[in-house]
């Protein structure tokens, strides 16, 4: 098979067009700014503003307690036996939670989103609107929704007991009401109705961060929890000493079994709701088909209906209940408005209350879209509205949305009470869709954007590979001004189409790099696009589409992580065959080394991803770490030795020995803390001055082991990766870095994260190996040495080499979980 070699072009040349410093660093800025695209088309604000308010006529109650446990999971507080690991654990941890729900209460789940965190799980219960996710790197700060509760002011020592938090809260209460004998304006204050008090108990959540929420830590946090509602309700009642307060219990998210919240994990976004008090109904026969699910069945409940909500809902209830405006931004839907299921009030005018509710409900999220419409169709080019609520009703010949909102007016006025709530609940919904089409309107301009941008960087990195302009002598040929016009028309044509829309700035940003893209692979293209000799657009085309199936592939691996062990039986037992019979006959130990460490690392990914603390996992992999780095070292040294020389080998003995006693050192900092964390003592100060004082030493003799005085003497002086390679080897460098980031998988880990690295090291080193033995054995005889070291020729096994790549990439991320 002959292969053409490339001509030699002076350097200027190349440089000028193919600096690969230039692709690094505008591929860096590409990625950076991208970033943003994912927030602009999934995540902006949902707030705006110049709706009008809108309440209920009357109240149902005086006042409201809204009482917040953070970070408490639904299934702990009202399964039985929810903590039967523990000894001496109690049957029903949460007695008199559980018995408002038994005899006084209605009681259900609150569905949260994603992120699971305090502060949009608060505005959702009290705003009613769940926050723009991007937020959360700017503080919260971009959605205007002013919130502030205790977690903005304490934290706690993990070696100190964080029930203090809640009881601290409820001392507050105590010392207002007290201060309310001795003050007039206070006691006027407090006794005035549409009153709200919001208690927000924190400890649960940082229980449930430091010590997990199985523990017993956690099982006590909950029982303090419940202590204290029922000495929130006996305060309210003696200071008030009527029943003309309601009642809301929830948790603004949950927590995984590991003690984390954030993400979509069921048990972040699965919290408690109990209602009781002035207004509310009280237990009701569960219905057929049952309310329960197999996640309440153990709960002790399953006679009683169980209403789920969603969080946002909880604004809608408690407006309703104190007759104030609702939330101006809210998309909650009060779960009385249907009605074929029973919600959560008892109103005191009943059926009519409730048909007056939903109808407001729906003129406030019908508020929201009318306003987001009409900002929307101001500033749109080509508007394309919301037929189901813009078209033109047949018989009014009014938009849809106005017509229905006049039908229930009209249901209201003939006292049908039902009728009104069912178009309601219709219209809500309606709305809703509304709203949701105006929030991702822009999203399609947006996604296309994104795609041509990303195809149009894989074309542009395409270039640095075939090096078109390598074969022409002029830099500009024919054609290429019609190239520079039509890439001109279409930037101008998109920023004038974003000033008249008002798009953000970002947008302006976001075309200018697939236009590049395009504008330099078509401009090339058309100087000359370089295809080897007698290619077979049939075999490129299968190429393409193999590796697209095997891209889509890797993504399934995120949700599916047996996919990543799938790919290393393939990579290490199955490729092997494809070999040449001769390359494969004379490596016949290194095939299988290659198909053990493969398999080997398969094995992680299939492991579950809840890993509990184990400090012999711990120091296992510490020491396998430790051993493996002992035997390559001496292996590595009499290498170094045969190709660099003594003094060379001198070097590096000395630099792995102060690697293997420190990683010593981090081995017995880590077990010591521990220990201590285990025995609820916290972290030593010491303990932490001497992990990162050893991290830090690692880090300075992986980085430039040929100044190892100075290193020790400099611990925090870790500046970029430096160390010279006149004294080592290819082998000698990998495993100067296998040593120097061990120390991070044991220090950092909790379980059998040590052994994946040392697996996956393995993987990676002896790759190098069979990469070089199965292109050795496929590059052409008929090219010199001389032409082999200098100008190198694209394959198509190039292509295999850059999806191992990003496979092992990918499980390097990923491999065990995290």
């Amino acid at each position: 098979m002959s292969h053409a070699i490339q001509p030699h072009l002076p350097k200027t040349t190349l440089k000028a067009h193919y600096y690969v410093p230039k692709l690094l660093i505008l591929g860096l800025l590409f990625h950076f700014l991208y970033i943003g695209t994912v927030f602009d088309c999934y995540f902006t604000s949902p707030v705006v503003h110049g709706m009008q308010s809108h309440s209920i006529g009357h109240a149902e109650s005086k006042r409201l307690v809204l009482i917040v446990g953070d970070g408490l999971r639904a299934d702990l507080l009202f399964t039985e036996d929810a903590f039967s690991t523990i000894p001496n654990a109690p049957k029903v941890v949460a007695p008199y939670l559980k018995s408002i729900a038994k005899t006084r209460g209605a009681f259900g789940i609150s569905h949260t989103r994603v992120p699971t965190e305090s502060r949009p799980g608060h505005v959702a219960i009290i705003g009613g609107m769940y926050e723009d996710v991007s937020a959360v790197t700017k503080g919260w700060k971009s959605n205007p929704v002013s919130l502030v509760t205790s977690s903005d002011i304490f934290s706690a020592n993990p070696k100190e007991d964080a029930t203090f938090l809640d009881i601290w809260v409820l001392d507050q209460l105590k010392e207002l009401f007290q201060n309310a004998t001795s003050d007039g304006n206070l006691n006027a204050h407090l006794r005035s109705n549409k009153v709200v008090f919001f208690l927000h108990l924190l400890g649960l959540d940082t229980t449930g961060h430091s010590y997990r929420p199985h523990s017993r830590e956690y099982m006590n946090s909950i029982q303090v929890v419940d202590d204290i509602v029922r000495q929130t309700e006996s305060l309210i009642n003696e200071f008030y000493n009527d029943q003309d307060t309601s009642f809301i219990f929830t948790a603004d998210h949950g927590m995984s079994v590991i003690g984390n919240h954030g993400d979509g994990d069921p048990d972040n976004t699965r919290t408690p709701l109990i209602a009781w008090g002035r207004g509310i109904r009280g237990p009701l026969p569960d219905s057929t088909p049952s309310s329960h699910d197999p996640y309440s069945k153990s709960w002790g409940l399953g006679h009683l209906f169980r209403r789920d909500v969603e969080q946002a809902d909880l604004a809608a209830l408690m407006a309703s209940l104190i007759a104030i405006d609702w939330p101006v931004n809210s998309v909650g839907v009060l779960p009385d408005v249907d009605p074929t299921q029973p919600g959560y009030l008892s109103p005191a005018l009943g059926d009519e209350s409730l048909a007056e509710m939903a109808l407001v409900n729906a003129k406030v999220i019908l508020e929201q879209y009318t306003t987001k419409h009409e900002l929307k169709k101001a500033r749109a080019f080509f508007y394309k509205p919301f037929v189901a609520l813009e078209g033109l009703d047949a018989i009014s010949d009014l938009p849809h949305r106005l017509a229905n909102l006049a039908n229930i007016e009209r249901l209201n006025r003939v006292k049908d009470w039902r009728a009104a709530r069912l178009l309601s609940a219709e219209l809500i919904q309606t709305s809703l869709s509304g709203l949701h089409y105006l929030q991702t309107y822009d999203r399609f301009l947006i996604r296309g954007i994104v795609i041509f941008a990303y195809i149009g960087w894989a074309a542009y990195t395409t270039l640095y590979i075939f090096r078109p302009l390598d074969f022409v002598k002029a830099q500009e040929v024919s054609g290429t001004v019609i190239v520079h016009a039509i890439i001109a028309i279409v930037l101008s044509g998109f920023w004038t189409l974003f000033a008249l829309q008002h798009a953000p700035f970002t947008f302006y940003v976001y075309i200018v790099f697939p236009c590049y893209f395009w504008h330099q692979f078509f401009q090339q293209a058309m100087a000359r696009l370089y295809m080897p000799p007698r290619a077979s657009y049939w075999k490129f085309l299968s190429r393409a589409g193999m590796t697209f199936m095997v891209l889509q592939v890797m993504v399934i691996g995120y949700t599916h992580r047996f996919i990543w062990s799938i790919g290393f039986v393939l990579i290490g037992v199955v490729w092997p065959f494809t070999w040449s019979g001769e390359t494969l006959k004379k490596n016949l130990t290194l095939a299988a080394a290659w198909g053990l460490v493969c398999l080997s690392a398969a094995v992680f990914p299939v492991l579950s991803v809840e890993k509990q603390e184990s400090l012999p996992a711990i120091l296992t992999g510490g020491c396998l770490i430790l051993t493996c780095g002992v035997c390559a070292g001496l292996w590595t040294l009499n290498e170094v030795e045969r190709v660099k020389g003594k003094k060379s080998r001198q070097a590096l003995t000395t630099l792995f020995i102060c690697q293997a006693i420190l990683i010593v050192g981090i081995m017995i900092v880590t077990a010591r803390s521990v220990r201590s964390l285990q025995a609820k003592q916290g972290l030593p100060l010491h303990n932490q001055v001497l992990g990162w004082a050893i991290l830090g030493i690692y880090l300075t003799l992986t980085i430039d082991g040929r100044h190892l005085r100075d290193s020790l003497q400099v611990v925090s002086s870790v500046l970029a990766f430096s160390s010279g390679s006149s004294g080592h080897t290819a082998f000698s460098k990998f495993l100067v870095y296998f040593l120097g980031f061990g120390p991070c998988f044991v220090i950092l880990s909790i379980s059998i994260e040590g052994l994946f690295y040392v697996s996956y090291s393995f993987v990676l080193a002896t790759w190098v190996v069979v990469e070089s033995v199965v292109r050795n054995g496929r590059l052409p005889e008929t090219t010199t040495q001389r032409e082999r070291t200098k100008v190198y020729l694209f394959q198509p096994d190039d292509l295999r080499i850059a999806l191992f790549f990003l496979f092992f990439v990918q499980v390097g991320f990923f491999g065990t979980g995290k």
